[in-house]
């Protein structure tokens, strides 16, 4: 039996769907866990998927798409408590009891790679190419501590002779004032003195 805590759904009839599977599918199939019977919606429409205390919702390319509080998802997306799921016309809200804010203190940063789209706090940032290559590689070595060489190899590959640390040192001090809520106490991208730099979060 699920416990009071398992995230759930609500679907317009206040009916609440348990989301005790760490696989969740949403579609007009009979075979998903929670049947839309509506014709905007597709046999397989959308999914969610348990990640720890994470709930992640992603389309499973869906011919009309699935929204996130009015907004068609590209890809992945956490969920916060209160969202509001669409599939087809029918609207579901995702509940977590858990969670005692809609709000969380610390930056929530959402990257996919594969559309090059960046989120802060589920916004869209707008990020120059070099600023995005830079966080792809934080992103792809997240937790890691990244050196000034790597970085210079992995953002700058057109330049065979290296990358002065200035130029490193300036693109970081760029993309913290896009991801953190203040640049000059990073959160998110923090520097290990005389190592490198490091993703956390």
């Amino acid at each position: 039996m699920p416990t009071q805590s398992t995230p759930y759904l609500s679907d317009p009839s206040g009916r609440e769907h348990v989301l005790e599977k760490e696989i969740t599918r949403l579609g007009r199939a009979v075979e998903n866990e929670i049947v839309v019977l509506e014709k905007r919606a597709s046999r397989e429409h959308a999914r969610i998927r348990r990640e720890g205390r994470r709930s992640l919702l992603e389309d499973l390319g869906s011919t009309n798409g699935t929204f996130l509080n009015g907004e068609r998802l590209n890809g992945p997306i956490s969920l916060r408590d209160g969202d509001q799921i669409t599939v087809g016309d029918v609207t579901f809200t995702f509940h977590d009891p858990e969670m005692t804010s809609a709000e969380t203190p610390f930056p929530e940063l959402d990257i996919n790679l594969e559309a090059a789209e960046v989120r802060l706090d589920r916004k869209l940032v707008s990020l120059s190419p070099k600023e995005f290559a830079l966080l792809a590689h934080l992103h792809q070595n997240r937790g890691k501590v990244c050196s000034k060489d790597e970085i210079g190899r992995a953002v700058w590959s057109e330049y065979q002779e290296g990358v002065f640390d200035y130029q490193i040192e300036n693109l970081v001090r760029r993309l913290r004032t896009k991801i953190e809520a203040d640049p000059n106490a990073p959160q998110l991208l923090l520097t290990l003195r005389g190592l490198g730099y490091k993703l956390v979060g």
